[in-house]
């Protein structure tokens, strides 16, 4: 088996252990807002148009654009704990076009329906971008591209095969080092319109604003228990039961993606894994100029356990991903967020990338739970007589797509064919994970052969090629 370049270059351990000396263990983005308003606790039964429940990017798309769409509704979101406190307080910032985890992702997939995709999903984005300006969403938000990195010899082969453009632009080693200057760079693929980068929190506290200018009623630390249809018709909607409440919606928008789903036919469509995220303390002007990066764009390398990358708004460098961990069991657990060894590795990945910035120290670390599904894209379905509709599954590519979810959830809801719920991808079923402990070891062993794959030039074993020919592949 070979190296990577992460195993060849490490840095000096003091250098990691200087750089995560005085870590704040806590999500930035969720530091960097300013103190915003708390909505109040559900006190009392009340009915309702619409209940959405879940307050993250899924839930507060969905229930604004309910309001714009009716005006006169009167919808309601609650949420366990605080808005955006989850998932969308904790990614990455990058809210990328695709709706189907990618190009490779989607076409083994929906072969007869990928381009159309590919232009839905830039559609999607684009319609974002014409939402933040138009609702006055302060979010930093910058159409900035992507750069897919080449960090191993072979990657950039898989950069030569792919298809360029006007839009999509190949680097070779010289011009992507132009770009951003790290002596890992091999090559890159620049996709100057498929991504944007926002600032998460903003995000969420932003729509969540907008939402309840338009009469959206905010429900904080508001758990829903249960649904209960049992004597209502469908007209007559469901019960969502809280502890300190009962909402009677008419219609259902379940919007809690990696948390245990209240319908039962959905406990085993996704999984828990848990992703790290380093995040430096603004780079000054020398260390900016060291590294380039006039161009902002967001960065990712090519290998199975990849790396993620953008700079904030202030200049930090966020970086994260590789290690994509599972626990037995499938739970939800915030002792699960605090684990030294992956920030570790991170911070010694990100000085292999940029030695030049050696003294540089991190200010945040945390970690969030990936909605994944075995498909790796958002699911869709409705269920009791259509009184309910859900989304979930996005696998971590949740920021744009969970905009072009919300409207599948309110055509559903409405009983609306339209093109996005007439799509293949939309009335398509993801396979259920296997239960215990048989998910557990199926999970630990495709990271196992995945990281083979990465000290092997790429190269997937026989059971990675199992998983590819069931379309169960994944990459991390």
């Amino acid at each position: 088996m070979g190296s990577t370049i992460f195993e060849r270059a490490r840095p000096a351990a003091s250098v990691i252990a200087q750089s995560l000396g005085d870590t704040r263990h806590a999500p930035f983005w969720l530091d960097d807002i300013a103190p915003q308003p708390r909505h109040p606790r559900l006190s009392a039964d009340l009915d309702c148009d619409l209940a959405v429940v879940g307050a993250g990017y899924l839930g507060l798309w969905t229930a604004l654009i309910a309001k714009q769409q009716d005006p006169g509704a009167r919808v309601v979101l609650l949420e366990a704990r605080t808005v955006g406190w989850a998932a969308s307080g904790r990614n990455g910032g990058f809210c990328e076009a695709s709706l189907t985890h990618g190009e490779e992702n989607g076409r083994s997939r929906w072969p007869n329906e990928i381009d159309r995709l590919n232009e839905l999903g830039l559609t999607n984005l684009d319609e974002i971008e014409r939402s933040v300006t138009d609702l006055g969403l302060d979010c930093d938000f910058e159409r900035t591209g992507a750069i897919d990195l080449a960090i191993e010899e072979h990657q950039v082969d898989w950069l030569r095969e792919e298809p360029t453009g006007a839009d999509t632009v190949f680097l070779d080693a010289a011009a992507v080092r132009r770009e951003v200057d790290s002596p890992t760079y091999l090559a890159g693929l620049w996709h100057r319109r498929s991504n944007a980068l926002v600032h998460p929190g903003k995000l969420a506290a932003e729509l969540a604003r907008v939402a309840t200018e338009l009469g959206v009623e905010i429900f904080e630390h508001t758990p829903v228990r249960r649904l209960d249809s049992a004597g209502l018709g469908p007209a007559q909607g469901s019960n969502l039961v809280t502890p300190s409440g009962t909402v009677r919606a008419r219609k259902t928008a379940l919007a809690t993606n990696v948390f245990p789903s209240l319908l039962k036919r959905n406990r085993l469509s996704t999984v828990p894994v848990y992703d790290y995220v380093l995040m430096t303390e603004p780079l000054s002007a020398e260390q900016l100029a060291s590294i380039g990066w006039q161009h902002r764009q967001g960065l990712s390398d090519l290998a199975n356990q990849f790396h993620y990358y953008r700079l904030s708004a202030d200049n930090r460098i966020l970086f994260g991903g590789y290690d994509a961990i599972y626990h037995y069991g499938a739970r939800v657990r915030s002792e699960y967020e605090n684990r030294p060894a992956s920030y570790e590795r991170l911070a010694s990945h990100f000085f292999t990338t940029f030695p030049q910035l050696a003294g540089l120290r991190f200010s945040h670390r945390w970690a969030g739970a990936i909605d994944t599904s075995t498909r790796f894209c958002a699911f869709f379905g409705t269920a009791r007589g259509g009184r309910i509709a859900y989304a979930a599954g996005f696998t971590g590519l949740g920021v744009g797509a969970t905009h072009f979810a919300a409207k599948v959830m309110l055509d559903q809801l409405a009983g609306r064919q339209t093109e996005r719920t007439q799509l293949e991808m939309v009335r398509g079923r993801a396979l259920p994970f296997p239960p215990e402990p048989i998910a557990s070891m199926g999970i630990q062993t495709t990271r196992w052969s995945l990281d083979r794959a990465d000290h092997n030039g790429g190269r997937r074993n026989v059971i990675l090629k199992t998983l590819d020919a069931l379309g169960l592949g994944f990459d991390s």
